[in-house]
């Protein structure tokens, strides 16, 4: 399975720009699975809540969820993006899911920082798992990936890879769902974003550093700081053998030692 990032600067509310660039980008490119950044299509810094919702859009019959099916369609291939959400009164911070016969599905963000949290509403606790031709996808958005119990119910949900559209700036994201990776021996793909931006009325740089990393931690592909599209073949069935050096199949052990009979 050819696997990969699209890590990309934004230019805060073009829409349309930021698609354009974005369909460029992947225009010349093979893929079966890309990500790509958190709000790739907006930007990450909004001045109040009156400003999520003027960027605020329907899925799937938004812009930006109607973008992706077409170029996911044209490639045969599923695409994940991060966009402003509306549903009646509420917004959300959702990833959504394009692929060759049109839309997936979308995970609405659960965890949010105080700064999300000016601007949007959490979604419904859930642990959404997508069947991608036989590939089983878990999504990730960003702060997220610091709740490993998330992720592990994403996990024993049978995820093999956890897709992560990203904004950050600090350090420690890029290790955090490394951690992910090893402790539940998955797939993830990171894609975050480049440049600056004004956020909470400071400015904020984001580092990149998008990854593609093996359920062993390894690191297959890694970008820099600059806009940069990276793909890879994996073998998504590696994330299906749970064995450690002690544990045959310590998720199994998980769900043993969960049982209420013990």
């Amino acid at each position: 399975m050819r696997v990969g990032f699209y890590q990309s600067d934004v230019t805060p509310g073009d829409r349309q720009g930021n698609l354009d660039r974005m369909a460029t980008a992947l225009s010349g490119a093979s893929f079966d699975l890309v990500v790509l950044t958190e709000l790739f299509a907006t930007g990450y810094g909004f001045a109040d809540r009156t400003a999520v919702v003027a960027q605020a859009e329907a899925v799937p019959d938004g812009p930006t969820t109607g973008a992706l099916i077409d170029i996911a369609r044209a490639k045969h291939a599923f695409i994940v993006g991060s966009l402003v959400e509306a549903d009646g009164e509420r917004c959300y911070n959702t990833a959504v899911i394009a692929g060759p016969h049109g839309f997936v599905g979308r995970h609405r963000k659960i965890h949010l920082p105080d700064i999300e949290r000016r601007y949007f509403d959490p979604g419904e606790p859930d642990t959404p798992m997508f069947d991608l031709d036989g590939v089983r996808v878990g999504l990730v958005i960003c702060f997220e990936s610091w709740f490993p119990e998330y992720c592990r119910r994403l996990a024993l949900a049978g995820a093999d890879i956890l897709c992560h559209p990203a904004n950050f700036g600090g350090t420690m994201s890029p290790d955090v769902i490394r951690t992910r990776a090893i402790e539940n021996l998955v797939f993830t793909i990171t894609a975050n974003r480049v440049g600056q931006e004004m956020v909470g009325g400071a400015l904020e740089e984001f580092r990149g550093g998008s990854r593609i990393v093996d359920p062993e931690g390894g690191i297959l592909h890694e970008a820099g700081r600059t806009e940069a599209l990276g793909i890879v073949d994996i073998d998504p069935t590696r994330a299906r053998r749970k064995a450690s050096p002690v544990c045959r199949d310590f998720l199994a052990e998980i769900r043993r030692a969960s049982s209420p009979q013990l």
